[in-house]
């Protein structure tokens, strides 16, 4: 999963605008955002109700399109692609981690992690030895064969954790990933994404906690659309 040290820009935004039109008033949900995120960084975005970052999220993670601006992606422009496009740019750069986990029911842990490989066209033999080793890499080697409702709220986003590691993606995009889980399991789950850092990744997470914003090395908050600070954050020393 070590994606190297190198710098390099995996996320380059410029004038970023998303406008909705209620009747004749236009609503700017982001005013004109630029930022740059390299490889390798640890980066929170955050905001109060209204601010934009679910709309920046979206945006990030080719669910949405801006109204204008651009975006590239790890080298390439997608904020003018079509929906089929950005679906197989969705699927092989970016591993999402959502609050609500995300998971289907009736697929054990394996399953569930595989999923993404299969639209990558990926033999099921491999699919399954990668799920494997990725399972291990989050601390689950024990409940590989376990479905969703025989695991605890941690241990489903864990597995969320690894499935979103699977495809080696540019970036991991986590949307308030402790937003269901108890301080304890929350803890746990910021640790572990402190090591999928350390190993390498770049990890952005989009949260109104203040409490999770500080384990990122990084933090961007926004307000009425814009960015209004974006800052290193210095209670944080690398080791």
């Amino acid at each position: 999963m070590n994606k190297g040290t190198e710098k390099k820009e995996i996320i380059e935004i410029k004038d970023l605008k998303k406008i909705y039109n209620l009747g004749i008033q236009k609503v700017y949900a982001l005013a004109g955002i630029s930022l740059t995120i390299r490889k390798n960084e640890y980066v929170a975005i955050m905001g109060p109700s209204g601010s934009g970052k679910s709309t920046l999220m979206n945006i990030l993670g080719c669910l949405d399109t801006p109204t204008s601006g651009k975006y590239v992606l790890n080298g390439t422009d997608v904020s003018k692609m079509a929906d089929g496009e950005l679906a197989d740019t969705r699927n092989r750069e970016i591993g999402f981690v959502f609050q609500s986990f995300n998971l289907l029911p009736k697929y054990d842990a394996i399953e569930n992690v595989a999923l993404p490989m299969i639209y990558s066209g990926i033999p099921k033999e491999e699919r399954e030895k990668k799920a494997r080793r990725v399972l291990s890499l989050v601390g689950l080697e024990k409940r590989m064969e376990h479905k969703p409702n025989e695991l605890s709220g941690g241990q489903r986003q864990r597995v969320a954790v690894a499935r979103a590691l699977i495809n080696d993606p540019a970036i991991i995009l986590a949307d308030e990933p402790t937003g269901n889980l108890d301080t304890k399991t929350s803890v746990e789950i910021m640790h572990l994404f402190e090591k999928i850092y350390k190993e390498g990744n770049t990890v952005v997470i989009v949260t109104h906690e203040e409490d999770i914003a500080k384990h990122a090395r990084r933090i961007i908050k926004l307000r009425d659309g814009l960015i209004e600070s974006d800052l290193p954050n210095k209670s944080i020393l690398d080791e």
